[in-house]
């Protein structure tokens, strides 16, 4: 059974705990934090994701798409939030960092954007909780999915069958069950699920039942 990830990119950030409450039936609450250089846009810090921690029931896990993550690790962590994943594209140490992030008390996480094989994570993939397999190119909410990643998708599912893959980038209920079918456990979706004059709880329960049907 898929997990439903909502983004809080595009949510309504000065009513966020509003967000929160209205976005009934989410498994998890996806955070994009983005430093404005490994990708142009500048997003949360950790006092946001401990606001968020303390706000909800729901767990948290942050996406660092940051230069140099080893230096954030410990803040985010104490932010209480469960799973922190990193980019090996900034990780020339990757295994250190997993092993850092284990040490912490966090799930291991490790994203790879479009243009980076999983050759990349390869020697790691055993250590890893989860891989975070983007679907479009980071850095902004509201993209397209890029359908030839779903390929990656399929291709990391039969390499490690045992391991949580999770897809973030364009992912609505008209592409949902593609990527189930590809091997995705975690579906995070952002403007699918935040959108101006949607209701959020009737959007994840739309994509639960689009992801359901590939079961």
């Amino acid at each position: 059974m898929a997990l439903i990830a909502p983004s809080i990119l595009t949510a309504d950030h000065l009513r966020l705990g509003e967000e929160l409450a209205r976005a009934e039936g989410a498994d998890l609450w996806h955070l994009d934090v983005m430093d404005g250089h490994f990708v142009p846009n500048l997003t949360f810090g950790p006092d946001l994701c401990r606001a968020v921690v303390r706000a909800s029931r729901v767990p948290v896990e942050c996406h660092l798409m940051v230069e140099r993550p080893q230096d954030l690790l410990g803040r985010y962590a104490e932010a209480g939030v469960r799973r922190l994943t990193v980019h090996p594209e900034t990780a020339p140490h990757l295994h250190r960092l997993v092993a850092q992030i284990h040490a912490m008390g966090c799930e291991a996480g490790a994203a790879l954007n479009p243009g980076t094989p999983l050759a990349a994570v390869e020697e790691v993939a055993g250590e890893l909780d989860l891989l975070l397999v983007m679907t479009v190119d980071p850095g902004f909410g509201g993209q397209k999915m890029i359908p030839a990643a779903l390929d990656k998708v399929r291709r990391a599912h039969e390499l490690w069958p045992r391991l949580t893959l999770e897809v973030d980038g364009g992912i609505d209920a008209g592409n949902a069950r593609e990527a189930v079918l590809a091997g995705a456990a975690v579906l995070v979706a952002g403007s699918a699920v935040f959108a101006p004059g949607a209701d959020p709880a009737e959007r994840i329960a739309e994509l639960r039942r689009a992801a359901h049907e590939s079961a």
